[in-house]
């Protein structure tokens, strides 16, 4: 089956590159994808750019692909089942949840010369973080890639309530699945709240499973797709 790996801010398609051997390894095809302004160069990137990518490779997946976003891109695997509820099989959110309509992207930090860098290890000290040795904090700090500025404030637009059938998986790692369950039933989270089919499976790491615990996390993201 075709997966399509969609990596949260700062990240490009290489951050999956563990996960990826690892699916590969249990017959699956994963297909990372690098966002405008996130890895091909780009600094005038906007969201619908980004969302115009994950369309794009929906549409030339093999049958129905799974689609799974990390953290912010949540969002972005949201939209896709949005705009596409009859390809998408499934939706696999790692350690964030989808923005609601009307709602921007990810506004969660400030711009500088038109983009969102990456703000430092303070702002994710605790259970984010905490599975990051100081060499990996290092190299993902060095690594990470400015968001730009019309991407982080884009505004999320959701049309389609055929969205709510798609199946989802919260794949929860900093925080866990009764700490989801309690902030879906508090309505912070309206999307899921609404969803039909919604499962919960817990993952002992911190915000960047893919960096961590590669080979757990394909197990999870496999685990649905028999």
């Amino acid at each position: 089956m075709d997966i399509l790996l969609i990596a949260g801010l700062w990240l490009d398609g290489s951050a999956w590159d563990d996960v990826a051997s690892a699916l590969r390894a249990r017959g699956h095809r994963p297909v990372p994808l690098t966002l405008p302004g996130q890895g091909d160069g780009s600094t005038s990137a906007t969201l619908d750019d980004q969302v115009a990518t994950v369309l794009d490779a929906v549409d030339a997946a093999s049958g129905n692909p799974v689609v799974v976003g990390h953290s912010a891109a949540c969002s972005l695997a949201w939209l896709a089942a949005d705009a596409r509820p009859d390809k998408v099989s499934q939706v696999v959110f790692i350690g964030g949840f989808p923005a609601a309509d009307g709602t921007p992207y990810a506004d969660f930090f400030e711009l500088r010369d038109g983009a969102m860098p990456f703000p430092g290890w303070e702002p994710f000290e605790g259970p984010d973080s905490a599975d990051l040795d100081e060499d990996a904090r290092r190299t993902f700090a060095a690594n990470a890639i400015p968001v730009p500025g019309a991407v982080a404030t884009g505004v999320v637009r959701l049309t389609d309530e055929r969205r709510f059938k798609v199946p989802v998986v919260v794949v929860c790692p900093e925080f866990t699945p009764a700490q989801a369950e309690e902030w879906i039933s508090a309505g912070d989270v309206p999307e899921l709240a609404r969803a039909e089919h919604v499962e919960f499976v817990d993952i002992d790491s911190g915000h960047w499973p893919m960096h961590t615990k590669p080979a757990e996390l394909a197990r999870l993201i496999a685990a649905g797709t028999a």
